[in-house]
């Protein structure tokens, strides 16, 4: 919106003077990012310090970084070390998608507020609101902060392309995200509203002085490809827009900070930041406070994932299952290594799920319990397809473990499973305890089906495959243990499909704890050894540099934690395939996405869903993370190395501040690659290492799709595609699935001439039953000619049923009793205050679900919610003198009631009774307009 430079550019929060502030990267004063940002982490602070408070715990940030935000905000729940990660991950998604819009939907007059087009762009910021909600609802998290994006995008371009802050106001227009309430006194069609610019470019006058008087609403004109508007209509403005160059000439865009409007653009970036502020408090209000923070990506890092073979041969294997997950949760009860999820996904021939996913503790140990060992026979599994479902339904970068004796029944899916791993960065490990003897009929039987598709995804993700026997599987499971904790980094990762001698190396820095080392393979000896020299060989079970512990074909090396610093190497020798990787846990890491420019009216930088475009440079948006934030860490390179041989390739790097780069590395290379970065840790002044895991590739065709709306049960859904290439054209094969196993209806293939492009589309039918909030991960792939090449995509899409409901629940305030508020504060925890107060929903309400109250410690008392009035007190001491009602109806409309009292000046014991008191009634993104009753 403010500024056209880098749409995803991202934050670091930064406190100055008592009151956070946020920094926009690449230039420019405001950008849709640096709004968005200071709406967000205002907000996720805000809700912070509530749940502290009535916890009773201090909400103390101990510095100026996002980093120690986070640590503030979980540090007081749990001892150990708190990764930032997954919060500047969310906060990542939010902003792509933000910046996205300026790509996905440049001529869309709707998803910019051009052309007057009100009531439509109202329309995709309440429909998105209520996806958001349903997908909050259902804990699809992922899918709510992407179409959250884009949804602020829409909102904060009102502000900049109407003429809202030309009339005077300084307030957001409530009425855009109030869908029960009338768009009033809009300029219609043929109604003149500016004036011309006679030098052709911006004036800062050219709104005609009746639409100012009359307070008309209009906005700017925007042509792409036609200069038409209407007679006498403003235009947006600039170089981009077409119109601008026709009587009435100019343009009414704020975008930009210009000598001409430097009062409307920052009144603009004041409005549109307080309208994100707003429409996050609803959200906040319909979610509640702990699933807006998990929302924001605010949790602990660590989530255990299980995929399990329920066949009849799988006993021991789910008694292991059942003995790992029991020993996570109730050694780790207490800590920041405790999982903030916990996803189980049974399969078993021909069935597989559901996916059962929880953050209680209790209720995974129930359902792991019910697992039974049953049926299957001597035949292939659907491991691929449960396997899918936890890829979709588990976080991002989540480890997933799965447990089988047998081959994949469905193969088809290992391509699919790629593209997936690739775009979560998810790592899976399998344990693998079938016999290859009694297993071959299985492998006859899925034809190209082996213990090696396992091997394949396990190293495109950075996991493990382990093959063990049945007897020996509870030796292996410590590496479950070792990964399901919070801030696990990768130091090293390598893999050799030949075997020969070789010497890696690679830095342990200072903040480093429980670094593993992991090598899988067989018939393979090594040599680790340390800064001063020291060595310790394989059959060493307890040396001096650590223990090691072998079972199947996996090598566990577990260092001692004194005096790790520094430079060490490990030979390896073997003429057999083996993979090495190291891990330790810090919260020294970095976050990176690929990307792409795109042109338009606000340029910028686009996430890349699938591989990497071929014969281009490579582009990479990076946030490292420091202990005490970005001005902790001081970056040396990044560069992409190849896992399967030695090539490493390093990249240019841009300064973005505040922690973030943008790396371009000219030439890719060839084969699978990852990412490694080295820098130095200024709190310990020692240097780093970190490594991605997932491995990623390039590909001269790219298919490309974009989400547009929410889907609806019951209804087909159609979904454009396009599919380029660079490479030879011909009939590409299109295939495409989907995680909830709804019908498609995809084209079989598609012509693409070489060079060029086509379009095709693929169709979708929501089952009526379907519930709203229910998200589909779609992944699309696009195969060359021969199988040469392929690509992929991969989209989530959101069920929502639609809403007839918009009215928040009222509140009317029956009374309210003071009794000996004293004027001393030191005196309050001794005098109390109550609140009564009814709530409805209405005549044509859907009921109220829920009744809380933040902004107040207290106890709330209230009625059964499903009588048509409930009836809620709150009582508290006069230590806490505000309280905000917040009642949520079926519809997930929310309506608050705040009242504040004052202190007594006067003689103690004075009660006071305010009867039939109406309270304010707003939905939750008002709060900034609520009034607060002085007592």
């Amino acid at each position: 919106m403010m500024s056209p430079v880098l749409g995803v550019s991202f934050l670091a929060l930064v406190l100055s003077g008592g009151a956070w502030a946020f920094a926009p990267i690449g230039g420019g004063a405001s950008t849709h990012v640096s709004i968005t940002g200071t709406a967000v982490l205002q907000k996720v602070t805000e809700v912070c310090r509530a749940i502290a408070e009535s916890e009773g715990l201090d909400f103390t940030p101990t510095g100026n970084s996002a980093e120690e935000l986070v640590q503030a905000c979980l540090g007081p729940k749990a001892t150990g070390e708190v990764s930032a990660a997954k919060f500047k991950s969310a906060l990542n998604e939010i902003y792509i998608q933000n910046g996205q819009v300026d790509r996905d939907f440049v001529n869309s007059p709707a998803h910019h507020f051009n052309s007057e087009a009100f009531a439509e762009g109202r329309r995709l910021i309440t429909d998105g609101v209520v996806s958001i909600k349903a997908n909050v609802q259902r804990e699809n998290f992922q899918a709510a902060r992407e179409t959250l994006g884009r949804v602020l995008h829409t909102l904060q371009d009102f502000y900049s392309h109407s003429n809202w802050v030309d009339l005077g106001y300084t307030e957001p227009y409530t009425n855009l995200i109030r869908p029960d309430l009338p768009l009033e006194n809009l300029a219609d069609v043929s109604t003149p509203t500016c004036s011309d610019c006679a030098n052709g470019g911006f004036c800062s006058n050219s709104i005609l002085p009746n639409i100012l008087n009359e307070k008309k609403l209009t906005s700017g004109y925007m042509g792409i490809f036609s200069a038409a508007k209407p007679k006498g209509k403003c235009s947006h403005g600039g170089a981009a827009d077409l119109t601008s160059s026709e009587v009435p000439r100019g343009g009414i865009s704020k975008d930009e900070r210009r000598s001409d409007n430097v009062a409307l653009h920052t009144a603009a970036v004041t409005v549109a930041t307080t309208a994100t502020l707003q429409l996050l408090d609803d959200i906040r209000g319909a979610a509640g406070d702990n699933d807006y923070l998990r929302l924001m990506g605010i949790a602990r890092s660590s989530v255990v994932a299980f995929v399990i073979d329920t066949t009849g041969s799988m006993k021991d294997d789910i008694l292991e299952a059942k003995r790992v997950v029991n020993e996570i949760i109730d050694s780790k009860k207490g800590t920041q290594d405790e999982p903030s999820q916990y996803i189980l996904v049974p399969f078993n021939d021909p069935g597989f799920g559901p996916l059962i996913r929880t953050t209680n503790p209790d209720v995974m140990k129930a359902e792991i319990a019910k697992l039974t060992a049953d049926g299957g026979g001597d035949l292939p599994e659907m491991c691929l397809s449960g396997l899918q479902l936890a890829l979709t339904g588990a976080p991002a970068s989540s480890h997933i473990y799965v447990f089988t004796d047998a081959v994949a029944k469905d193969i088809a899916l290992k391509d699919t499973i790629v593209a997936l791993i690739r775009s979560t960065k998810s790592t899976v490990s399998f344990f693998m305890t079938g016999d290859g003897a009694r297993r071959s009929r299985r492998a006859v039987e899925s034809r190209a089906a082996t213990f090696e598709n396992y091997k394949d995804l396990a190293l495109a993700s950075g996991g493990q495959a382990i093959g063990v026997t049945k007897e020996n599987l509870p030796q292996a499971t410590d590496i479950i243990i070792d990964s399901s904790t919070s801030a696990l980094v990768t130091v090293l990762q390598r893999a050799r499909n030949s075997g020969k001698a070789e010497t890696f190396s690679f830095l342990l820095d200072e903040s480093l704890n429980n670094i593993t080392i992991y090598i899988t393979g067989k018939s393979l000896t090594f040599t680790l050894k340390n800064p001063a020299g020291v060595t310790q060989k394989q059959n060493e079970a307890n040396g001096k540099l650590g223990t090691v512990q072998t079972v199947g074909n996996l090598y566990r090396v577990r260092l001692a934690t004194d005096k790790h610093t520094g430079l060490w190497e490990i030979s390896m020798n073997s003429n057999q395939p083996y993979t090495l990787k190291v891990t330790g846990q810090s919260t020294i890491a970095f976050i990176y996405n690929f990307v792409e420019t795109f042109e338009g009216p606000h340029p910028g930088y686009a996430l890349i869903s699938g591989r990497p475009k071929a014969g281009m440079p490579a582009m990479l948006l990076v946030s490292v993370l420091g202990r005490k934030g970005p001005a902790s860490v001081k970056v040396a390179n990044v560069a992409l190395v190849t896992v399967s041989g030695s090539e490493v390739i390093g990249g240019a790097l841009e300064d973005m501040g505040n922690g973030d780069f943008l790396v371009t590395v000219t030439k890719v290379p060839a084969g699978e690659f990852v990412v490694l970065l080295n820098g130095t840790d200024v709190v310990s002044s020692t240097v780093f290492q970190r490594q991605s895991t997932t491995q990623m590739s390039v590909s001269k065709v790219t298919i490309k799709a974009m989400v547009d709306r929410s889907m609806e049960p019951g209804k087909p859904f159609t979904l454009p595609f396009t599919v380029m290439t660079d490479a030879t054209g011909g009939s590409y094969k299109i295939s495409a699935s989907n995680d909830r196993e709804f019908k498609m209806n995809v084209p079989g293939s598609i012509a693409v001439t070489t060079g060029g492009n086509s379009t095709g589309e693929m169709t979708i039918t929501v089952p009526a039953n379907t519930p709203s909030g229910t998200d589909v991960t779609l992944t699309i792939e696009a195969v060359a000619p021969g199988a040469s090449d392929s690509n992929y995509a991969v989209l989530r899409l959101s069920v929502v049923t639609k809403v007839t409901d918009f009215t928040p629940p009222q509140c009317e305030v029956v009374s309210v009793s003071v009794v000996d508020c004293p004027a001393d504060p030191a005196a309050c925890s001794s005098a109390f205050w109550q609140l009564s107060a009814n709530l409805t929903d209405g005549v044509n309400g859907t009921g109220i679900t829920r009744l809380t109250h933040r902004q107040g410690v207290g106890n709330l008392t209230h009625t059964d919610l499903k009588q048509t009035v409930v009836a809620a007190a709150f009582n508290a001491s006069c230590c806490s003198l505000t309280v905000e009602l917040v009642a949520v109806d079926k519809a997930m409309n929310v309506g608050t009631c705040r009242f504040s009292i004052v202190r007594n000046a006067g003689p103690p014991s004075i009660a006071l009774s305010l009867p039939l008191l109406v309270c304010l009634l707003v939905s939750a993104f008002f709060t900034t307009s609520l009034r607060d009753l002085l007592i």
